[in-house]
């Protein structure tokens, strides 16, 4: 069965890290995402981890809403936290969020070209 964050858009700069609910207790690894994406910067490689990882059920943008009601939007993170506070989660597998947001594991130059997007996106305090 293919999961339903593998027919999300394709990772021409697109992501999402869970898609809501219908994932359960999936657990992901990102392995793929950094060969599908042309080498751009880290912003840009980020963006297309977002969207194809995470916008499932995050907002991703900076205007955008998240389509899951206990999805925080990217763009607050640090209204709650310091953004770079999401590395080691992402790096042993993120179990945190909504309740059935799913476990991801990201690679280090994949956690920090999305938590570089995610730094980018932020509204001001």
């Amino acid at each position: 069965m293919t999961p339903h964050f593998a027919r999300l858009k394709p990772a021409a700069l697109a992501a999402a890290l869970i898609s809501a609910g219908l994932l359960g207790a999936c657990t992901s690894t990102a392995t793929d995402t950094a060969a599908t994406v042309p080498a751009s910067t880290p912003k840009l490689r980020g963006q297309a981890i977002a969207e194809q990882y995470c916008s499932g059920c995050h907002a991703i943008g900076r205007s955008d809403k998240s389509t899951h009601p206990d999805s925080l939007p990217f763009r607050k993170i640090s209204m709650h936290y310091p953004v770079r506070n999401l590395e080691e989660a992402l790096g042993e597998g993120i179990l945190v969020g909504h309740p059935d947001m799913p476990p991801f594991q990201f690679e280090p130059q994949q956690i920090d070209d999305l938590l570089s997007y995610i730094e980018s996106i932020q509204d001001p305090a």
